[in-house]
């Protein structure tokens, strides 16, 4: 298992350049480094969160490359993909070797939250919006997928997103 002081060294080493340095959001207080990503489905461990979230940024910067995707903002898919689940920093709490759902958390909701906790230190582009909102895909309420698919349709890179974060999740299993 990785060590927090490595994964902060990661996080330096990839942010480095963008608009988003480590002590002005203040993650290690936040504890994007110690959160697990979920109570019981992928990276459900400490550090799972940022585990995740490194994994999104790097396969959204592959596919990125590999396919040629046209972004806003050339830093765009590092901040997205290691900012799309920043909701979840407090959402979590130990219950022994195990998670469960913080029900005390005031601001809710899943990439709506990690939109205004990122908004606080960057202006966010329309696309960096939808695609943090929209990262789940078809994996949100039946309601929303129109939503979604015309977020699509404006902005390829929402597609692209949810891919990285599917396979992150659901490939590698964190």
């Amino acid at each position: 298992m990785i060590k927090k002081e490595d994964r902060i060294k990661l996080f330096n080493k990839y942010m480095a350049g963008t608009r988003i340095k480590l002590c002005e959001i203040k993650l290690e207080e936040k504890g994007f480094f110690d959160a697990p990503a979920s109570t019981k489905y992928h990276g459900n461990y400490a550090g799972g969160l940022f585990d995740h979230s490194f994994a999104v940024m790097k396969f959204l910067l592959e596919l990125t490359e590999r396919n040629q995707i046209h972004w806003e903002r050339e830093d765009s898919p590092k901040i997205i993909g290691m900012f799309h689940d920043l909701c979840k920093v407090d959402q979590y709490e130990a219950a022994g070797e195990e998670y469960r759902y913080q029900e005390e958390t005031l601001l809710k909701g899943h990439g709506e939250k990690s939109i205004m906790l990122l908004s606080e230190y960057t202006m966010l582009t329309e696309e960096e919006i939808l695609c943090i909102r929209y990262h789940m895909g078809a994996f949100t309420d039946p309601e929303e997928w129109k939503d979604y698919t015309r977020a699509v349709s404006r902005y390829q890179t929402v597609l692209w997103t949810h891919t990285a974060d599917m396979l992150a999740s659901h490939g590698l299993g964190i």
